[in-house]
């Protein structure tokens, strides 16, 4: 790459927005999978980073036993448009993972789903931090990303889509197998539990608590 290549376009949420829910249902089943992994419930402060257009938040309302107070922040004004009206209680607004606007220990549950793998690192390195910072002690996390392939035959059939991803990230970023077990261990969290789903994008959900 030369000096003058300005290297891959970013991705553009604003404009990918009113066609994004096309495609959520491949997320639902990791999102439920993730849900029941954090077990929420009402006396419970959850914040969702990056929740575009409200996928986890519409699947938790539709729980009996969901929180009386729910936050869902993402940057993209056009993708928080297409969330689904909230209970009451629950509100959405537009903020960034990396520049938390709470105070710290102002939550017991947070949530990215489908959201570190599409991060460049040092963003994603801030995000977490911010997260540890937002989080009760004895708080948890739940992620959701690409699941890595763990057979070489799964690498070497999946080597066309990750270097798609790393090549026009604009249009592939959200394939791009990753597992952030290692950077949140390295911020502090203790790994709580991991599972793999595959009924639609082949997804890594894991929890992660920060120590008490």
């Amino acid at each position: 790459m030369s000096n003058d290549d300005p290297g891959p376009a970013p991705v553009n949420w604003d404009r990918l927005a009113a066609s994004y829910s096309r495609q959520a249902w491949l997320e639902q089943s990791s999102i439920g999978t993730l849900l029941d992994m954090l077990g929420p419930g009402l006396e419970d402060r959850l914040l969702d980073i990056g929740t575009g257009t409200g996928e986890l938040l519409r699947e938790l309302a539709r729980r009996p036993f969901g929180p009386e107070h729910a936050t869902g922040i993402d940057p993209s004004p056009a993708m928080l448009q297409q969330a689904p009206p909230l209970p009451a209680g629950w509100v959405l607004r537009k903020a960034r993972g990396e520049a938390l606007p709470f105070e710290g220990a102002s939550f017991n549950l947070v949530t990215a789903s489908w959201v570190l793998h599409v991060l460049e690192p040092e963003t994603r390195e801030r995000v977490i931090s911010e997260v540890h910072r937002v989080l009760k002690p004895g708080g948890r996390f739940g992620s959701i990303t690409i699941a890595p392939p763990q057979s070489h035959l799964a690498r070497l059939l999946t080597a066309p889509v990750r270097a798609a991803a790393d090549r026009w990230p604009s249009a592939f970023v959200g394939l791009n197998p990753f597992d952030p077990e290692p950077e949140l261990l390295k911020a502090g969290f203790s790994t709580v539990s991991r599972s793999r789903n595959f009924r639609g994008y082949p997804a890594l959900c894991l929890l992660a608590t920060k120590p008490g």
